[in-house]
């Protein structure tokens, strides 16, 4: 079983993933449209020429970049990535949701294993730790730097 790499017009990555699999093709066993991965769509096929007539038919869908693809080549792209990565602890940090939304503060602990990190507000009179999730925070300065 061969992967390949679909072209697509940018920001229809999703949608041409679910046309490929919405035709129920026996040829074809996956698609996959990863965030990380822009303008292309990695879809598992069995035979390329009943893949390349479906791709003719698909609206967005550019092309296919020669050559097949093995599975250790997407593996990465399979296993979601933790959203306190690259974050440490003392990093200057800005809170982008959630009731402290625009406040600026700094990391005091960082829990991986609930993507979670408690923060400690500047503009605070008492400084009280506060729990975020990871994605509601955005690093502004980091101490590795």
């Amino acid at each position: 079983m061969a992967i390949y790499a679909v072209k697509t017009t940018a920001s229809q990555e999703r949608t041409v993933a679910d046309m490929i699999m919405n035709r129920e093709e026996n040829a074809i066993h996956a698609a996959l449209a990863p965030d990380s991965l822009t303008s292309y769509v990695m879809v598992e096929a069995e035979d390329f020429s009943v893949f390349e007539r479906i791709l003719d038919e698909i609206p967005h869908a550019r092309g296919v970049v020669e050559g097949e693809s093995s599975i250790m080549e997407v593996e990465h792209f399979l296993s979601p990535k933790p959203d306190v990565e690259g974050i440490a602890e003392g990093d200057i940090v800005e809170l982008i949701a959630g009731p402290f939304k625009g406040e600026k503060a700094q990391v005091q602990r960082i829990d991986e294993g609930k993507d979670q990190v408690t923060v400690e507000l500047y503009e605070a009179t008492v400084p009280i730790p506060v729990t975020v999730r990871g994605d509601q925070i955005r690093v502004l300065d980091s101490e590795d730097r």
